[in-house]
């Protein structure tokens, strides 16, 4: 007697979109939690900036290495136990960012939060490809609204519970709280497989799973120019004052989370094909807006410009590397998570680098020209 998939026995339902959702709410709660703790943990451990940046690496690390595991462990065990377990090592590794003071208990502790990072992000991502393909419908966008707006909770709720008087370790248990409780309400309705697991355990990406990579890395890479260097530009630049430097981030974030949220009924009226397009082009003007007008107000609307026309491409190339048959999407869905984070991680070196040797308009200007290279291939792509 043969054994069934349980993947040709069970079809994903309204509860296991609703389980995707909170996940990726999950996954942008957590992540962004960690930012405002950054000061405090800088003094705690008397870090100046090169070695704090050396240690900010650690997450990334730790993150990378995780996203192409959590894709294996998924296919053999099931997205619900992989997501659950690294949530679970979130919930642990932020109260102990929230005291630790040694370098290598943050070294350690940072990487066990990145592993936490990736698994999650790359699981969810993962079980929202089977998910949306179940459905029949255009919903990642949805999706990625939900970890966008996270994020939006995550930094301002913790920046507030901080204001009030709370301690970085009350905040954080605050925090730890919220992610069981929502673990909780999703991880029952989380698959109890993976994807398909026919074909190797591990490859490098190639082929349309490569292009696709690449694109997202340039996404990615603008969105971590746009959380680091969007304010020294501002600041420096545009004069504007420091306390206020991060209204650029903040327009770009607003949009994008808008966007996203908006995504899936622009989606289905446009095309993937017209988002892509549309979306690289109004970010690249976006950025050029941003980088060359001479206001300080223009520059807000650029940012926002750029969060909006990058909000749903990502999302819209997720579901594309579901659809492609060259590599089995439990090896191309971590692939392409683990090259979007490589440009959040790149991009603030590239940026700097480029600045450095030039000007920091010329970089942001470098930028948009690759965000036209996306709209291209989109047209190429054709999703």
């Amino acid at each position: 007697m043969t054994s069934l998939n349980p993947q040709d026995t069970f079809v994903p339902g309204r509860l296991q979109q609703m389980s995707t959702r909170v996940a990726f709410f999950i996954a942008g709660l957590g992540i962004a939690a960690w930012a405002p703790l950054v000061p405090y943990a800088k003094a705690r451990a008397g870090l100046d900036e090169a070695t704090l940046g050396l240690l900010l690496l650690c997450l990334g690390v730790g993150s990378i290495l995780a996203m192409p595991l959590a894709g294996i462990l998924a296919t053999r065990f099931g997205c619900r136990r992989v997501a659950t377990g690294g949530t679970l090592l979130i919930c642990a590794a932020l109260p102990l960012l929230a005291t630790v003071s040694s370098i290598p208990a943050l070294i350690a502790t940072l990487f066990m939060f990145g592993a936490g990072l990736g698994t999650v992000d790359s699981t969810v991502n993962l079980q929202a490809v089977i998910v949306e393909r179940a459905s029949g419908k255009h919903m990642m966008s949805g999706f990625h609204g939900l970890f966008s707006l996270g994020g939006i909770v995550g930094a301002a709720g913790v920046s507030a519970l901080l204001g009030l008087g709370l301690t970085p370790l009350a905040a954080m248990l605050v925090v730890v709280v919220l992610l069981i409780g929502a673990l909780l309400k999703c991880v029952p309705h989380m698959l109890p497989y993976g994807s398909d697991s026919s074909g190797p355990a591990f490859a490098i990406p190639h082929g349309i799973v490569l292009f696709i990579g690449g694109m997202c890395f340039i996404v990615f890479l603008t969105e971590g120019a746009a959380l680091d260097w969007s304010a020294v530009f501002l600041a420096q630049e545009r004069g504007i004052d420091t306390a206020y430097a991060g209204m650029g981030y903040a327009a770009f974030a607003l949009t994008m989370t808008v966007g996203r949220l908006l995504g899936d009924r622009i989606v289905r009226k446009l095309g993937a094909t017209r988002i892509i397009l549309f979306g690289g082009l109004l970010a690249a003007a976006g950025l050029f807006l941003a980088t060359f007008a001479p206001s300080w107000q223009a520059a807000l609307i650029g940012y926002a410009l750029v969060g909006a026309g990058c909000s749903n491409i990502v999302p819209v190339l997720y579901t594309a590397v579901g659809k492609q048959t060259v590599m089995p999407e439990s090896i191309a869905v971590p692939a392409i998570t683990t090259l979007g984070y490589a440009g959040i991680l790149a991009g603030p070196a590239v940026i700097g680098f480029v600045a450095h040797a030039s000007s920091l308009s010329f970089a942001f200007g470098l930028m948009a020209v690759l965000l036209v290279a996306v709209a291209i291939g989109g047209k190429v792509l054709k999703v």
